[in-house]
């Protein structure tokens, strides 16, 4: 069993749970979900924005503790004031030291798109997204069905969230697109052992679809990355190790923003 067959296994028991203590109804009568959400498609291409997804994580199954001493709050806010794109904010616990709150946290003090960073097992996730302020949902092609691919981005859109669909081949591309997602992350972090490379990013940019905007997650460790990427045909850029592994992960932003 690798590291996504453990994670997935976890997050059914995970939403089991949390279906027995707060029911659907009870989630859609959170504030956070009657609001306007922002849409990731018109801020990834805003002139005025960098195309940086800046994410939040304080840990991750292939470096551990990556960084724990900064709050939601600081962190966030220094990526939208560095010009990010959206926001990325991890909420699993187990696995990334993340939860809800802190999602909500970073609702509560910044005006651009956020990403539930998670892994989406079950539409009940979708709606508990909407309900804790998320504007975007994360599918990860390695762990759906086509069947679940298309049932949840439908649903997502019915609740005005954006999606973004991460592939990590060719394969999971041509099973994984349907009408309803809105933009394609292409991971070069290989879910299964964890290596990165660029390459991933270069070999797939040409056979997505031109209707959707593109994005490269992982691996982007310099502004040299994103320029060669943009050339590439990327729209967007998911950071955030390299800005998290920093004293000041928003300053870091700052910084690399300024090299581009």
């Amino acid at each position: 069993m690798n590291i996504l067959d453990k994670i997935v296994l976890r997050k059914k028991e995970e939403v089991a749970a949390c279906k027995a203590q707060t029911s659907t109804a009870d989630l859609e009568k959170k504030a956070a979900f009657s609001r306007e959400t922002y849409s990731l498609k018109d801020f990834l291409t805003h002139p005025e924005r960098t195309g940086i997804i800046a994410e939040f994580k304080r840990k991750s199954p292939s470096k551990g503790i990556i960084n724990n001493q900064v709050t939601v709050e600081e962190v966030t806010m220094g990526y939208n004031q560095a010009g990010a794109s959206a926001l990325s904010v991890l909420t699993d616990r187990d696995f990334f030291m993340g939860h809800d709150d802190d999602l909500m946290a970073a609702r509560a003090v910044n005006n651009i798109p956020i990403l539930r960073k998670d892994f989406m097992v079950d539409e009940y996730q979708i709606i508990e997204a909407k309900a804790i302020g998320a504007d975007i949902i994360l599918l990860i092609a390695a762990c759906l069905t086509k069947e679940e691919l298309t049932a949840f981005a439908k649903l997502a859109k019915s609740l005005g969230l954006s999606t973004l669909l991460e592939v990590h081949s060719q394969e999971e591309l041509d099973f994984s697109l349907n009408p309803f997602i809105d933009v394609v992350g292409v991971n070069n972090r290989n879910l299964k052992d964890f290596t990165v490379s660029i390459d991933t990013s270069l070999q797939l940019a040409q056979t997505i679809p031109s209707e959707f905007l593109k994005i490269s997650e992982s691996a982007i460790d310099s502004p040299e990355t994103i320029k060669i990427l943009k050339k590439a045909g990327f729209n967007g850029f998911l950071i955030g190790e390299n800005f998290m592994k920093t004293a000041n992960p928003g300053k870091a932003m700052q910084d690399f923003v300024h090299q581009l």
